[in-house]
């Protein structure tokens, strides 16, 4: 199956020529010189991956919108200004972008980079995660605790994945906040606070289970 690209590209010739070489690459591609429409169809394709133009739509695509469903989470290549400096690609990163190219682009330098961040971002050999007596089946979306099943809400069961992927590893709450809710701003901290405090209880089936460790002034692991 082929994969299916969001091409955001204000330019009409530089539009054209990448959706022209990118289907002849076997891509399913779609094109808009809009970020509105650009959101609109990211929301309704929902495309494996977005090329954007410049740093503002994987902004707005990580910061979400109130009602709208678009996968906050879905692989963004920003394509940033020429002459754009180290300080503007690394705020590019830091905003959500999985790769940061500056104009003007090469063709295959771009082909190479989309497959990349595809392969990287696969969904692969992990979607059972075994963290000792916690279990964490994405396919099923199950979470067990000692082979009894634990009722997670949707945000619940993402964090507790994330945890459980390196589950001696503390994570941030920067880290947690962009990876499992798609936001970068501190101020939303609590957030990952509350839904800890809930994951924890559900977890924690005996009073001496040590689940969901809180670091104090740095974030959580999934064990002690």
């Amino acid at each position: 199956m082929s994969n299916a690209l969001l091409l955001h590209e204000p330019e009409p010739d530089s539009r054209e020529y990448l959706e022209r070489n990118l289907r002849d690459d076997g891509f399913e591609v779609v094109g808009t010189a809009r970020s509105r429409e650009a959101l609109e169809l990211i929301e309704r394709a929902r495309p494996d991956l977005v090329v954007a133009a410049g740093v503002e739509l994987c902004t707005r695509v990580r910061a979400g919108e109130p009602g709208r469903t678009w996968d906050r989470n879905v692989p963004v290549i920003v394509v940033a200004r020429p002459g754009a400096d180290p300080v503007e690609r690394a705020r590019a990163f830091e905003r959500g972008a999985d790769d940061v190219l500056q104009r003007p682009v090469a063709y295959l330098e771009l082909v190479a980079r989309i497959r990349a961040v595809l392969r990287r971002t696969a969904p692969g050999g992990d979607q059972v995660l075994d963290a000792g007596e916690i279990l964490v089946d994405r396919r099923t979306r199950r979470a067990l605790v000692r082979g009894t099943p634990v009722q997670l809400s949707s945000r619940e069961f993402e964090l507790a994945a994330k945890l459980a992927s390196d589950p001696h590893r503390v994570w941030t709450k920067g880290e947690l906040l962009r990876d499992v809710w798609g936001f970068r701003a501190d101020g939303l901290t609590r957030t990952v606070d509350s839904h800890a405090s809930r994951l924890r209880r559900k977890l924690c089936l005996a009073a001496d289970d040590r689940f969901v460790v809180n670091v104090w002034g740095v974030g959580y692991r999934l064990l002690e």
